[in-house]
Order: structure tokens, then sequence, then C-alpha cells
């Protein structure tokens, strides 16, 4: 069964973009850690984790393109479940900073220390635990994804109405997370990480470890997200997306389509999330907000959402554009991004891999087309010459 599920999901397209990544999953941990810094092959630490920053964000943008891209579902919202799944981590490592932090208590972190918090809230209970901590990475943005899921699919609220509940949503958890008495380390969020299973955050090793995890957990969310897609579940989602009452009119429950695949898109963001985290050292209630969301909405139709892979794409370039005009032009990446949606919007609406793609299955069409007349051809005039 689980040998059909990966054969299901593998095609030529799949197989590579894998393999691109679990390549540099491979080389650029290697070119960090065995080149000399001397070299011109050598790639220093602090570029590696902004790769890593990248991979992660396109985990987020897969996710996404799941449930945009395959079931219609334009959500506005899904930088929550990336906090989510960031905070879990964050506590986590909050939790193994133990006495040496600012104020030296082995048994609160540093910013309740400073709240005057007597005790550790009973939330907090269970994060001293890795696998604690990572089974929380899934089921919290899962539990919360199928509880907004289970009302609004089963109130059947679609299109631009469920796209600003998602960002409602979003909104909400901001401003709940920047309160100090939540617990959470109100506007300044969680941060001064020590380490992580008894290893440095910072010491190049663990960072060549978090990037290749990222490209490992990208390649894992990709091949699952094909399975998904490529499977007879597959179609009828995307039959959800194109025509949703005549799905319900067959006798599909709908609700639990969409539901289903809203939850694993959360999960895989919560994934994304606790890779972010230890990577860029901080979180906090800005990971929320909903212009962030609205980023990730970009990075997928740039890319072409529909396609896995072009939401991927899309992520990676525009993280770096960002990152080299926010160094260059500061003062400008707004209109740059904005300008790049408009013109995706305008001339690139299938995306980049999505417009590609149109292109290369135009022309085997049209060759296709060009060999069956050639055949007709070749039938009809020997008859003729008879």
């Amino acid at each position: 069964m689980i040998t059909g599920f990966i054969f299901r999901a593998l095609d030529g397209k799949i197989v590579a973009a894998i393999g691109i990544l679990l390549a540099a999953g491979i080389l650029v941990p290697a070119l960090n850690l065995l080149v000399p810094p001397d070299s011109a092959f050598h790639i220093p630490t602090y570029a590696m984790s902004l790769m890593g920053k990248y991979l992660c964000y396109a985990l987020l943008a897969l996710a996404l393109d799941l449930v945009w891209g395959y079931c219609g579902i334009l959500s506005l919202g899904h930088g929550a479940f990336f906090a989510l799944g960031g905070y879990a981590m964050g506590m986590y490592l909050m939790r193994q900073i133990g006495s040496r932090g600012v104020y030296g208590n082995p048994l609160l972190p540093d910013f309740m220390v400073f709240l005057n918090w007597q005790e550790l809230p009973w939330f907090w209970y269970g994060f001293d635990m890795f696998p604690f901590a990572m089974l929380m990475v899934l089921v919290v943005p899962g539990l919360l994804a199928f509880l907004f899921g289970w009302f609004a699919f089963r109130s059947r609220v679609n299109g631009v109405y469920l796209s600003i509940i998602t960002q409602a949503m979003t909104y909400a958890l901001m401003l709940a997370f920047f309160r100090n008495d939540m617990g959470f380390g109100g506007n300044n969020g969680l941060t001064d990480y020590k380490d992580i299973l008894g290893f440095s955050v910072q010491a190049d090793g663990t960072r060549a470890v978090l990037f290749a995890l990222s490209a490992l957990m990208l390649s894992l969310c990709l091949l699952i997200a094909s399975a998904i897609v490529r499977s007879k579940f597959g179609k009828v989602l995307v039959g959800v997306r194109d025509a949703e009452s005549r799905v319900r009119f067959l006798g599909f429950r709908v609700e639990n389509i969409k539901l289903f695949t809203f939850v694993v898109s959360a999960m895989m963001a919560g994934i994304a999330g606790a890779l972010f985290v230890p990577q860029v050292g901080i979180i906090n209630p800005g990971e929320f907000a909903p212009a962030n969301s609205i980023e990730v909405v970009v990075w997928t139709a740039v890319g072409g959402r529909g396609t896995l892979i072009g939401p991927i794409i899309g992520a990676i370039l525009v993280n770096a554009g960002k990152s080299f005009f926010t160094g260059a032009f500061p003062e400008f990446w707004l209109y740059a991004l904005g300008g790049l949606f408009i013109a995706v919007t305008l001339f690139l609406p299938k995306g980049i891999v999505g417009t590609i793609q149109h292109g290369w299955n135009g022309r085997k069409a049209m060759k296709a087309a060009a060999d069956r007349e050639k055949g007709r051809d070749d039938t009809v005039l020997p008859q003729a010459a008879e």
C-alpha cells in the first residue's frame, strides 16, 4: 500500500524536483562544513541559514497551493498555521535555556520572570520534551484548521467570504499573542535560544543539519502532496475546485474533502514554521500579520498555482529578490513586490511554471495533431495512386 502510494506520487517533474532538493540538502552543508572559508566554493553559515529560510517559505507556499491550487480555497490566513508551528518549536527552545537565562531561573523563561509570573502556565507543560513539542507542531495547527474548517465548510462559506474569514482569524490571533498575559512573550515573542537536542543553535553543524532537514521535509511534503493530487481523491479535489455543486450532486461529501485537505495543508505549514524558528532565532506575533499570508499568495501565484513545483520556485525567487532589493533599494521593495504581482496577473496568469507547462502541452498537442494528419495523408495517397 505504501509502495503504491509512493509510485503514484512520482512523475518526471516531481522526481526531478525532489532530486534537486535532496542534492541541495547534501551539497550546501558540505560546502559550508568541508570547504575552507577562503575558498571560492565555500558557503558562509549566514547564507546557508538564509537559504534554509527560503526552503521553509517554499514549504509554506506548497501548503497553500494544496488548498488554493487544487481545492479552490484561497486562504489568507495560512500565516497563522506557520506561526503556531513556530511557537511550538520556540516554546521547546525556551524550555531548553534553563538557568542560562538573564535572570537565572531554571523553571521560568526570562519574560515570565520579568512580568512577575510565579509559576509556569499549564500550556507550557511538556514542551521540555522534544517529541511532545514536535507532536504539538502538527497537532496545534491541525486542530485549529479542523475546528475552523468544520464550521466554515459545513456552513458552505465559499469564495471571498471564506478568504476574509481566514484573514480575520490570523489577525485575531496576532492581537491575542501581542498580549503579555497570554504567556507567549507578548510583543517581543520568544528568542535568545541556546541549544536544540543538546547542540548549540548557533553552531555551524547545527545550522547545516537544520538546512538539510528543511530540504528533506520539503521533499517529503512535496511527495505527499503529489500523491494526494494524483490519486482518485485528487481528481475529486479538482472537481470541487472547478464545479463544487456538481461534485456535491454526485454524492460526495464536499465539506469532508475540503476539511481533510485544509488540515493536511495546515500541518505542512506548521512544519515549515517549526523549521523556520531555530534558523532565524526568533518567533513573535508579527508572523501572524495578514500581510505575511498575502505574501504567500503572491509567491504561489508567481510560481504557478495548481502545479506543486511552481509555488516552491515562486517562494524562493521572490524571497531571494526581496533579500536583494531590501539591501540595495530598501525604499522600493514594496513597489517591486506590487509591480511583480500586477505583471504576473496581466502577462503570466498561470504563473511561471503554469505558463511553461501550458506552452509545452500546446506544442505536444500540435505535434500530435500534425502526426495524425500525416498518417491520414499516408493512407489516402496510396489509395489515390491505385
